[in-house]
């Protein structure tokens, strides 16, 4: 019996290790591909030629897109808003999620301000309305118009909630009997125990922030105020080739919409690819914590 269930398991262990590698290069493959196409000849592109390697390598599809000055400066624009936006963003995330998590009789408003929350995911108020507010304000054209209409996000505030509800009771209530209060109890014990929580949440934000083009594209009146996604967006829908240059005149036979786009695509998601190793144990245990207990 022992046998059998021993080889049962190692049989799933097999499986699963062999379901989970062709998952895994499901997902790589795409992103290779797309990469490969990037640094390809933009005829071998159209042709289908290029499938896992670059064929003719070329970096003229980069070098089209990344040798502007709007380029840096939408760079520039995109990391201003990802670092004000993540530290706003999380700062009112946990000033909102640490006192939903306290029980009703200790937060006699708890189920109102739940239910005001729950209401914004349900309803909008449209585009026009967000657009109207925003500019009687005062901060439409500016990056603040970027960063304060999502510096709340309530499934983040659900999310971080639930981790807070997670905790151990008995630990607060210690601090409370030496005599900490909320805040210290907030910022000496709940935070330091809720990190993987918080890097889940910290990565969402900036995922976020750095692949949002629609909004600036909407509030912001001068090109060279869009952020890196709306840039993007705005170069290949208006490339013309046939506009280009004296000096980039040359890279007609090299660039086309297709290895333009695809370098587009990889100049997006490489600093999501850069910054994910570093917060993934943490990620990994935020998706997990509370599932399973010891």
């Amino acid at each position: 019996m022992l046998e059998r269930k021993t080889f049962n398991k190692y049989t799933f262990q097999v499986f699963n290790l062999l379901f989970l590698t062709i998952v895994s290069i499901s997902c790589v493959l795409p992103l290779i591909h797309i990469l490969a196409i990037s640094f390809s000849n933009s005829s071998e592109a159209a042709a289908g030629a290029v499938k896992l390697w670059p064929v003719k390598f070329t970096t003229d599809s980069y070098s089209f897109i990344m040798n502007k000055p709007e380029f840096l400066r939408s760079m520039s624009v995109t990391l201003i808003r990802v670092v004000l936006a993540t530290a706003i963003g999380m700062a009112l995330t946990i000033l909102c999620a640490y006192p939903l998590s306290k029980e009703k009789e200790n937060f006699n408003f708890r189920s109102i301000y739940a239910w005001f929350f729950v209401i914004t995911i349900i309803f909008s108020g449209g585009l026009i309305p967000t657009y109207m507010t925003i500019k009687y304000i005062g901060i439409l054209d500016s990056i603040w118009a970027l960063i304060l209409p999502s510096a709340l996000p309530v499934f983040n505030i659900i999310l971080l909630l639930n981790f807070f509800r997670g905790l151990p009771k008995e630990i607060e209530e210690s601090a409370f009997m030496d005599g900490a209060g909320y805040w210290r109890a907030m910022w000496s014990i709940s935070l330091p125990s809720t990190k993987p929580a918080l890097a889940t949440v910290g990565l969402f934000m900036i995922v976020t922030q750095w692949n949002s083009w629609f909004d600036g594209l909407i509030f912001m009146n001068s090109p060279d105020k869009y952020p890196l996604a709306t840039y993007l967006y705005s170069v290949i829908k208006g490339m013309d080739l046939t506009k280009l240059n004296g000096s980039d005149f040359q890279k007609l036979t090299s660039i086309s919409d297709r290895t333009a786009k695809a370098a587009q695509i990889f100049l997006g998601a490489l600093p999501v690819l850069l910054v994910y190793p570093f917060l993934q144990r943490y990620f990994v245990k935020g998706i997990v914590l509370g599932s399973v207990k010891e």
